[in-house]
């Protein structure tokens, strides 16, 4: 599954065909997070010592390969420029506040995304709302159902650093037709949306 368009923009499943865009623009960005290399949320509650002796970029590499990561990225040209991370639970099961999350779940979803990275050079122009669609899209083509996202739920009227916004915000969700069910920890929520199957 590849080639869909966004905006203008392609969209390609992260994989082993992939994997050296995906590698390109982390290594522009000196991994991503402080080096996290979007490996956070595979961590609970196994994997810890495994990245700690892998290193991240080659832990989430072997992910990628085994097929246990999941990610749409905007691609311009043969250049990634954003991703969105998403998986099921079980494929990326460690989120922020985790315990708050599990106390207050009602639905267990079939998808969560985790975490968007945007190139710098292409920040403040909507590519975050491109990834999460472009992600959308393959959770459509995977079969659809309920997709949780966890996006900052900003004061009216307050910005913050885009270098601070590993997942968005709260209004962006709701201008891609997510609902707001619940907030989760100091400033972030829970958002959802049933995503239909995608007929092939």
């Amino acid at each position: 599954m590849g080639g869909m368009a966004v905006d203008g923009y392609r969209i390609e499943p992260l994989e082993e065909r992939t994997w050296d865009a995906f590698a390109g623009l982390a290594e522009r960005h000196n991994g991503v997070w402080g080096g996290c290399w979007c490996t956070y949320f595979h961590l609970y509650p196994d994997p810890v010592e495994e990245r700690r002796a892998l290193g991240h970029r080659e832990f989430k590499r072997q992910l990628v390969l085994a097929g246990r990561a999941h990610a749409a990225l905007v691609m311009d040209g043969d250049e990634a420029v954003a991703w969105a991370q998403y998986g099921t639970v079980d494929e990326v099961p460690n989120i922020q506040h985790r315990k708050e999350w599990e106390k207050g779940l009602e639905q267990r979803p079939d998808f969560r995304i985790t975490c968007l990275f945007v190139d710098r050079r292409y920040r403040r122009q909507g590519m975050a709302s491109v990834a999460v669609r472009g992600a959308l899209g393959l959770i459509a083509a995977a079969g659809g159902g309920l997709v949780e996202a966890y996006p900052h739920d900003l004061p009216p009227g307050k910005r913050t650093s885009s270098s601070f916004l590993y997942n968005a915000t709260r209004t962006m969700y709701e201008e891609l037709g997510f609902a707001y069910q619940r907030p989760k920890g100091k400033g972030n929520c829970v958002m959802t949306s049933t995503v239909p199957a995608a007929h092939a």
